[in-house]
């Protein structure tokens, strides 16, 4: 289960941002996902309850993941199709002269912090 490893360098990019920002607790973190990104959502969001709560910046922040679908285009015909469903071979031509467009991502899209108390 490499979704460990995954939280781990997220928390660590967290924190430089963190640092960088001046912020001292996050609510929450939105990811974005591949759909053929080899990271299974269901153990991530295992891996983040567990690992977030060894970590005071994010302790009991909660983690949005969005799917974003993959997507093959095709050398041959010029169009796009959807991965999953017909894999390398284009299913418009027939042709094997593809490649992932999207749909391999992991990235961190959003972090959201409590907003600021107005001084008083």
């Amino acid at each position: 289960m490499h979704e460990l490893g995954v939280v781990f360098h997220v928390i660590d990019s967290l924190k430089k941002v963190a640092a960088d920002n001046g912020v001292e607790r996050i609510n929450k973190v939105t990811l974005q996902l591949g759909e053929v990104s080899t990271v299974i959502p269901s153990y991530l969001a295992d891996c983040w309850k567990w690992a977030a709560a060894k970590e005071p910046l994010v302790a009991g922040a909660e983690l949005a993941v969005e799917t974003l679908p993959a997507i093959t285009y095709c050398e041959d015909c010029d169009r796009d199709y959807p991965t999953v469903a017909y894999g390398r071979t284009c299913p418009h031509c027939g042709s094997g002269r593809t490649y992932l467009k999207q749909g391999s991502e992991f990235l961190i899209k959003e972090i959201e912090v409590p907003e600021e108390e107005p001084n008083g």
